[in-house]
């Protein structure tokens, strides 16, 4: 390809754990590079003389980019672009693109497998087991925790887009009623503002962006709002869900269990109050929901066809 970019990639073992097929993005380019992860001291001297930078979460700011007169295209290799300086980009003419409903199938499945858990209390009944309860019960099932089933349960989504319609049609064949509800600052006709959507639903999955109207949307006065026992299911962003109120509302017993695949600061490398131990009902997985093989492959095939776009 006579148009072929150099190419770096500056945290690949965000995406690739040696169980993706690279070939279409090094066959794109003329000079492809990776690196398993860069710091922000390394950024500049690893983008100098590459047109094309691809990053997940390294930060590209202006002063990387001035520091590049060669660079053209930014890819991303995730949906949200915060770590790029977008009006910097925009004035010294550099593309950004980024990747989008890679991971819709994984985290639909993901958040059907975290209302699974809550319901049927599954991580009580594998604890127990582990602990022996089970081996020492006088009957032939040990039936300690309360089990309930999706079926005819109401699920209330926040963020109906592809993915929370992807969510939405796995629970209706559990048999669960499914109500998509307006976000804040963001009325839609015929949907249920946030006042009148937690009431009516049994568990709330939110699948919506953080933004300055949806951080911290899911509050104390919010869970207060939601029936006693329902669950809550959080897909998205950490910031949306202030995360103090959730383990109170948890440890009181008001809500019946909550799972969240994110938190407001990832790594928690200086804690969480999500993160203590004395939480009833409450599971927590380290933002893998959109991690499966198959959606880090597309985010490869897409990558590879903002190279070709950009190649001609």
């Amino acid at each position: 390809m006579n148009n072929s970019p150099s190419v770096v990639f500056l945290d690949l073992a965000s995406l690739n754990k040696d169980d993706l097929d690279m070939g279409e993005l090094q066959t794109l380019s003329a000079d492809f590079q990776a690196y398993p992860s860069t710091s922000p001291e390394e950024v500049q001297e690893r983008i100098a003389g590459r047109s094309v930078v691809i990053t997940n979460k390294v930060v590209i700011d202006e002063a990387a980019m001035q520091s590049n007169p060669d660079l053209r295209l930014i890819l991303v290799a995730a949906t949200g672009m915060n770590n790029i300086d977008l009006q910097a980009a925009e004035r010294l003419g550099i593309q950004v693109r980024n990747c989008q409903a890679y991971g819709t199938p994984a985290v639909a499945q993901h958040s059907l497998m975290l209302m699974l858990v809550l319901i049927t209390r599954f991580e009580s009944y594998r604890q127990a087991v582990k602990e022996g309860a089970w081996q020492r019960s006088s009957q032939f099932c040990l039936l300690d925790y309360p089990i309930a089933e999706l079926s005819g349960k109401t699920l209330g989504i926040l963020g109906y887009g592809e993915l929370g319609q992807a969510v939405g049609r796995l629970a209706e064949a559990f048999g669960m009623q499914v109500i998509a509800g307006s976000l804040p600052g963001r009325p839609h006709p015929g949907r249920p503002e946030l006042a009148e959507l937690l009431p009516q639903v049994d568990i709330l999955s939110l699948h919506c962006p953080l933004t300055d109207q949806t951080r911290n949307m899911i509050d104390a006065e919010a869970l207060a709002l939601m029936k006693p026992g329902s669950l809550l299911i959080n897909a998205a962003r950490g910031g949306m869900v202030d995360e103090q109120a959730l383990a109170d509302s948890l440890r009181s017993g008001h809500l019946g269990g909550a799972a969240c695949d994110v938190l407001s600061v990832e790594p928690p490398v200086n804690g969480n109050p999500l993160l203590a131990t004395d939480i009833p009902n409450l599971v927590i997985t380290p933002h893998s929901a959109w991690g499966s093989r198959e959606a880090r492959q597309r985010i490869v095939g897409q990558l590879a066809d903002g190279l070709r776009a950009f190649a001609g």
